[in-house]
């Protein structure tokens, strides 16, 4: 049977494990970090974070929650065993958070810890921080007076530093440009004499005229197209579509860990940009860049979707249509990939 000191101390251990957690939903990082003993170690693997020490502690925690649009943090009180001056325990938490950066979810955690008995109380000497479980499906709630990142504003020069990084590592050829117009004059350098071109349907290509430039060489495929009978030249027409020496277009997003990823309505452009064409070109604009898979079919559906439905109810009387999706982790094997990385926002 426990004693009474053994009571009161898990009391104040219990005690100091709710402080730690009003302190970070309150964002108080200087309270938060006077729960650490000077020795204090707050490890999140998963993160990855380490810090050491109540400065330390203060200083990254504010980092951290500088990135947070919200953060709902519950703890339960797990197994505490105490043992003299010093005690282990754990606390299991259930968290949901979206970052400024479109990375959201929910998560079940345990802080695995390590407390001393101190002059001022109990401390943590060392807090550890498991995940135990994790889901980035998009939330449906919104922090009251929050801002969602907007979805038409170029990334930060940092991210798509990372981004082009990321995809070289993959096997892309990357060029990090300032703009539509050096992507223009850059196009016109890329394409050899005499290839065939397709340029697919891109507003990032009509806005910036890349697509009027191309379309008027001796060897774009697109006039071609137009011009033919969809009937009755159907197979004629989708060989064009499907084996361009270049292919040339955008994508609907840029994984910041190294993917593309394209959107289709009619699926015509796939083929080529999967591995039909030679040599597959993007011009991507700033705005596409996204953390994850889950935030490009995001972005997707609810921005670049309505734009385009927008354009082609104008266009063609009816709205468009995410009906087949293209993730390229890394070049087709037999083709080239090249992504124009625009540091400026161009297109959906």
């Amino acid at each position: 049977m426990d004693t009474f000191q053994q009571v009161a101390d898990r009391v104040e251990i219990l005690a100091l494990q709710a402080e730690f957690t009003d302190a970070a939903m309150m964002r108080d990082r200087a309270r938060l970090a006077a729960l650490f003993t000077p020795d204090g170690v707050l490890r999140m693997p998963d993160v990855p974070v380490e810090l050491t020490g109540p400065e330390q502690i203060r200083t990254g925690g504010e980092k951290l929650q500088e990135q947070w649009e919200f953060f709902v943090q519950n703890t339960h009180p797990g197994a505490v065993r105490i043992d003299g001056d010093t005690a282990t325990g754990r606390a299991h938490m259930h968290e949901v958070v979206r970052l400024r950066d479109g990375l959201q979810g929910l998560n079940y955690a345990i802080y695995h810890d390590r407390y001393r008995r101190t002059p001022e109380g109990w401390r943590f000497t060392e807090r550890v921080y498991e995940i135990r479980y994790l889901d980035t499906t998009p939330l449906g709630g919104t922090a009251p007076g929050s801002a969602r990142p907007d979805p038409a504003a170029p990334a930060a020069e940092d991210r798509l530093q990372r981004a082009a990084a990321a995809l070289s590592g993959h096997g892309f050829t990357v060029e990090l440009l300032d703009g539509a117009a050096a992507a223009r004059e850059r196009i016109g350098e890329l394409l050899p004499a005499g290839a065939s071109v397709l340029t697919t349907a891109s507003e990032t290509l009509r806005r910036s005229g890349i697509e009027e430039d191309v379309n008027a060489r001796p060897g774009a495929v697109k006039p071609r197209l137009l011009a033919m009978d969809r009937d009755r030249e159907a197979d004629e027409l989708r060989r064009l579509l499907a084996t361009p020496d270049v292919v040339l277009g955008s994508v609907a997003a840029v994984v910041e860990t190294g993917a593309l990823v394209l959107a289709s309505g009619s699926g015509s452009q796939l083929p080529a940009n999967g591995g039909g064409a030679a040599h597959a070109i993007w011009v991507v604009g700033a705005q596409k860049l996204v953390p994850d898979l889950p935030a490009a079919l995001r972005r997707i559906e609810q921005h670049a979707l309505p734009l385009e439905s927008a354009r082609t109810e104008a266009a063609h009387g009816q709205p468009s249509a995410v009906n087949q999706l293209l993730v390229l982790n890394a070049p087709p094997r037999l083709a080239r990939g090249t992504v124009l990385l625009l540091r400026e926002a161009v297109g959906h």
